[in-house]
């Protein structure tokens, strides 16, 4: 099966952090900073809503590796943006460059990789 996915597509999202999007709340540290596993999900959402419209609607997209940097902190209240970029498309494999800003600078970036499958192919697995 063929899907319209290419190099250069991109899309930006953008959150306000809030108290459920902190390190304490998350479990993964002591302060009410923006946690990474908040960051990875917003990343991961992003590169998921590149691709989404491009998908006919028994399809996904599932991560399946990241690798990133989390490189400044973000208080509550604060605005950030994440932008994915389609950098490689290999078949059902598409990998992305993701980029986050808060409303001072870059806070954090990396490369992700998301899987496209059918939805109940892949459930059907599972049971």
């Amino acid at each position: 099966m063929e899907f319209n996915i290419s190099n250069g597509m991109k899309t930006t999202l953008e959150i306000t952090v809030g108290k459920e999007d902190t390190a304490r709340s998350y479990g993964s540290g002591a302060v009410d900073v923006f946690a990474t596993p908040a960051m990875i999900a917003l990343m991961e959402n992003t590169a998921k809503s590149v691709v989404d419209e491009y998908l006919q609607e028994d399809f996904t997209t599932v991560g399946i590796a990241i690798s990133t940097n989390h490189i400044k902190a973000t208080p509550i209240g604060m605005k950030v943006k994440c932008e994915a970029t389609v950098e490689k498309v290999d078949g059902k494999k598409i990998e992305f460059k993701v980029i986050a800003w808060d409303e001072v600078g870059k806070i954090g970036e990396g490369c992700h990789t998301r899987y496209i499958i059918n939805v109940e192919k892949f459930m059907s697995k599972l049971k």
